[in-house]
């Protein structure tokens, strides 16, 4: 199994927990998504616990290259985003569950036991909050809309970064940030950053894991 989070003390805790499932199992860790890559072309692993907010490249990022280069592992996503925007990110990325931190320990194995072997796992509220949308019994919200790279650019914006700042962040041209920031007001029918801003907020698509996010 190979744990993915760039934070040490996350994955430190994530080992105390998952050291009853080791049998047999060989716990390897990465820092970061490229690091990761590394690591799985270098070793068999069966199963990827990766962090969606991470330095460098983003959790989804590394969600759709493992699946495009190793076919067979499967991954489940630790995230500290509960809203249901991120965790459907993570699917079509590729992922094959998605869970939040603040998940109990009792919860974490059995979403680990069930992806690795061969099933999907998602917590029960998501799952009732993605059913009803599916269903039509509530409305999507509008930011379901934007592309990966929007929701990052919301999230600078949101976070009070300059447009300059996000380009230098993305490797974008400021003209190619300013016409993303366009779109997003356009596809949420706001006419203002403030209002983008207070989108965002109300949201929670904010957050310091935003200045994390590269391509």
């Amino acid at each position: 199994m190979l744990l993915v989070d760039d934070h040490t003390i996350v994955r430190e805790g994530l080992k105390r927990v998952l050291d009853p499932l080791a049998n047999g199992w060989e716990l390897i860790e990465a820092v970061t998504g490229f690091q990761a890559l590394e690591l799985l072309r270098e070793n068999a692993c069966d199963l990827a616990l990766v962090d969606l907010s991470m330095p460098g490249m983003t959790g989804l990022e590394l969600v759709r290259r493992i699946k495009a280069e190793f076919a067979g592992v499967r991954v489940l996503v630790l995230s500290m985003h509960a809203e249901e925007q991120y965790a459907l990110r993570a699917f079509k990325a590729g992922a094959d569950g998605y869970v939040t931190k603040d998940v109990a320990a009792t919860e974490l194995v059995g979403a680990v036991r069930r992806v690795a072997a061969g099933g999907a796992y998602v917590t029960a509220s998501l799952a009732e909050v993605v059913v009803r949308q599916l269903n039509g019994s509530s409305e999507a919200p509008r930011h379901m809309l934007l592309t990966d790279r929007e929701i990052e650019v919301l999230q600078r914006i949101a976070a009070g970064q300059r447009l300059t700042e996000i380009g230098e962040a993305l490797h974008l041209s400021v003209k190619t940030v300013s016409t993303h920031k366009t779109r997003i007001q356009e596809k949420l029918h706001v006419s203002s950053t403030a209002e983008l801003i207070r989108y965002a907020l109300e949201n929670r698509i904010d957050g310091p894991a935003c200045l994390q996010v590269h391509p």
